[in-house]
């Protein structure tokens, strides 16, 4: 009788080097839930399980300010991701004002960004096309922690 082997677990999928991942919606009302579950199914894949609740609020946060406040036909999320980091950009094609977070303290809406600004590493904003700005981006990074040993 051949005595019976298990194969070992599989390891973890730790991308080595930056990965880069887009989805381009349509600027509706169901983008920021696709853009919130395509965040989420990524960060799970790629072994980022402590940033999945945070980077799906904050880029539906994004998103939402997007499809809220401009009439951009698309909107774009590109996330790049890393051993340490993930860094998620969401793109519109109205350069526009750009966002700033603050909110009266007993407004029913506006706290998006502040949101963002305190569960991310970073934060900020650009524009793309020069004299002609023809883009704004919303980007936010969020970086794993290592536990400490003892």
């Amino acid at each position: 009788m051949t005595p019976a082997t298990v194969p070992p677990p599989p390891a973890p999928y730790l991308p080595q080097r930056r990965e880069r991942y887009r989805l381009v919606a349509p600027n509706s009302p169901t983008a920021p839930r696709v853009a919130r579950d395509f965040v989420g199914t990524l960060l799970r894949a790629t072994e980022h399980p402590g940033l999945v609740d945070d980077a799906r609020l904050c880029v539906s946060e994004v998103v939402s300010n997007a499809h809220c406040h401009t009439r951009s036909a698309r909107i774009r999320v590109d996330v790049t991701v890393n051993r340490r980091q993930v860094v998620v950009c969401v793109t519109d094609e109205e350069p526009g004002r750009l966002p700033r977070p603050g909110a009266a303290p007993h407004a029913e809406s506006g706290r998006g960004l502040v949101i963002v600004e305190s569960l991310t590493d970073r934060w900020g904003t650009t524009t793309r096309g020069g004299r002609v700005r023809n883009a704004k981006t919303v980007w936010f990074v969020l970086v794993e922690r290592v536990p400490d040993r003892l």
